[in-house]
């Protein structure tokens, strides 16, 4: 009996849906950023959905930012300084902790953090909205879905993370410079000292500027994915996980080519 007859795709099929499928996915992303980054600059959103986003992007979000900022900094000093330690070189630790924590762990935790949290929760609240034809309402009432509803999250995302990642700096670097002077007998003027030498503004600026394409990331992948949450709570389970997974990955793309860039940054300014 033949596959036609019997009803299921044959392995052409098959092979053209793997194929189409990520197209497909990638072609409407971009569409979708593209839209919102037009609606971002046509109208602004209205205040009061602004700043409801804002705190809970913003506000909500610093108790986890900053026990995660605070570990990153003692990790940092306690995998450092063995191996400072072997060459004599225990007296630098804190230029070593500070430029890794404000150049790449620091941006990169914070943001996989966020993700967690505010791009999963954006990706449930828009698919339970979706599920429940809210969204197809503010369509029917005449109102542009990606204004009322994706703008406001973009923005929060994009301003607010990397002053989310500044607060994790920071006390990621208080945390490990108390940890290095307390438990580790580090001398304090030299820690500050050596971290003053080696660590440029630009080093810093080089991970805000990150911060912001990560805000802007974890948003697009968020509001994205909730508003094609498939129906059912397995839906938008499946789309609040998606949005982390999508996130992370796309994280770490952006911070490998931000990566590429700087060094080339760093080669021209330093030749």
């Amino acid at each position: 009996m033949s596959l036609a007859a019997t009803g299921r795709p044959g392995p052409i099929t098959v092979l053209g849906e793997i194929v189409m499928r990520p197209v497909i996915v990638v072609g409407d992303f971009s569409l979708f950023c593209a839209m919102t980054i037009i609606w971002v600059f046509r109208r602004r959103p209205q205040s009061h959905v602004l700043w409801a986003n804002l705190y809970q992007i913003g506000v909500e979000s610093l108790p986890v930012v900053v026990v995660t900022g605070g570990f990153i900094g003692m990790v940092l000093a306690v995998q450092s300084y063995d191996q400072l330690r072997m060459m004599h070189l225990e007296s630098h630790l804190g230029s070593v902790v500070n430029m890794t924590l404000v150049k790449e762990l620091g941006p990169v935790l914070a943001a996989t953090m966020l993700a967690g949290r505010v791009g999963s929760a954006i990706a449930a609240e828009l698919g339970t909205m979706r599920v429940t034809e809210q969204i197809d309402a503010l369509e029917a009432l005449g109102a542009n879905p990606i204004h009322y509803l994706v703008v406001p999250r973009f923005l929060g995302c994009v301003l607010l993370i990397p002053l989310l990642t500044i607060v994790a700096d920071v006390f990621g670097m208080i945390c490990g410079w108390m940890f290095s002077v307390s438990v580790l007998h580090i001398n304090s003027y030299y820690y500050w000292a050596h971290t003053y030498h080696y660590i440029g503004l630009l080093d810093v600026y080089s991970g805000i500027i990150k911060s912001l394409f990560f805000g802007a990331a974890i948003a697009l992948v968020a509001c994205h994915r909730g508003f094609h949450a498939r129906a059912g709570a397995q839906g938008v389970g499946t789309a609040a996980t998606q949005t982390f997974v999508f996130s992370f990955v796309l994280i770490l793309f952006i911070d490998f080519l931000a990566g590429l860039i700087l060094s080339q940054v760093y080669i021209w300014l330093n030749p």
